[in-house]
């Protein structure tokens, strides 16, 4: 346990330091990745620790993204409470959407959150009138702001972006360590000796389910307001495949997967688009090599080879 602790704060502190050391492009580049990587773990705690496959986890991003666009848009709400607003959105549309597919499982569980995130993503383009569809709603500056800190400048965005990966990431942790998390563990290990030992596996897999939702939802309203764009493309298959994509590159199950994997494909495609149109390509050669030599991920190989430590 001394050991991941020390791991996740010297992540942390590299982090910080790199707010310091590189230039401006990569500081805005990790600030969307530490956003991003939040998004990951949450789909992380329902597929990676749970064993819920999901392809609907687009929908609680965008419903945190369109909570807080839309309140500070068209409700007038400051930064602060749009925050909020969208954390509380991204958590009750996860919670209305367990209740009713975790009464499947599986493929058919897979199948029922692809089509509700389809159904969010239509929404969001019959009421286009509001959320302006594909075209999007670009939030003001002057919007962006909690009290005095303006979270459109560099260096505010950053340690915002920062502050909420900080929270996720420790909060995951704890999260691994609890009771809830090994009877999360042991859902995705045998449901059925699970239930045997007394757990109510949907009241579980409702509960993770619900927190996945809490943390995509904070993701989806940190973008918004540090990154001042909200969209209809935020709500397609797109979005729901790509923190799946990270928390295999990265390692299903552990803390730090989510991140990693984040880091390692958007710079995958950053730096591959500069050389190739075909960059898609880099990034399923290197998913093929992937699933050939690490099918648990990175930290998830590297935990099955002796790092028995990696939460």
């Amino acid at each position: 346990m001394k050991r991941a602790i020390a791991l996740h704060l010297a992540v942390l502190a590299a982090l910080f330091a790199a707010q310091y050391l590189l230039p401006s492009y990569h500081q805005t580049n990790i600030a969307r990745i530490m956003v991003l990587a939040v998004f990951a773990m949450g789909y992380n705690i329902a597929f990676g620790y749970t064993g819920l496959l999901s392809l609907g986890h687009a929908l609680f991003f965008a419903a945190g993204l369109y909570a807080t666009g839309l309140g500070i848009e068209l409700g007038g709400l400051s930064a602060a409470p749009a925050l909020l607003l969208g954390l509380a959105a991204g958590g009750a549309i996860a919670a209305a959407t367990g209740v009713l597919a975790l009464r499947t499982g599986g493929v058919s569980f897979m199948i029922v959150t692809l089509m509700f995130a389809q159904t969010g993503y239509l929404t969001i383009l019959y009421f286009g009138t509001y959320t302006r569809g594909d075209e999007g709603i670009v939030i003001a500056r002057a919007a962006r702001a909690i009290g005095s800190i303006d979270l459109s400048a560099d260096t505010p965005r950053y340690f915002a972006a920062l502050a909420l990966f900080t929270v996720g990431l420790l909060i995951n942790l704890a999260l691994t360590r609890s009771r809830l998390g090994r009877s999360m563990i042991a859902m995705r290990e045998n449901e059925e000796r699970s239930r045997m030992l007394g757990y109510n596996p949907f009241r579980v897999k409702l509960i993770a389910l619900i927190i996945s939702g809490f943390y995509a939802g904070a993701a989806g309203a940190a973008y918004g307001v540090l990154f001042g764009y909200v969209g209809a493309s935020f709500a397609t298959i797109q979005y729901s495949i790509l923190p799946l994509l990270y928390v295999l590159l990265g390692g299903a199950g552990t803390t730090l997967g989510p991140f990693l994997g984040a880091l390692l494909m958007f710079y995958l495609v950053d730096i591959s688009s500069g050389y190739t149109t075909a960059h898609l390509f880099v990034v399923g050669a290197a998913l093929l090599l992937l699933v050939l030599f690490a099918p648990k991920g990175i930290l998830g190989t590297l935990r099955e080879r002796g790092a028995k430590w990696l939460p």
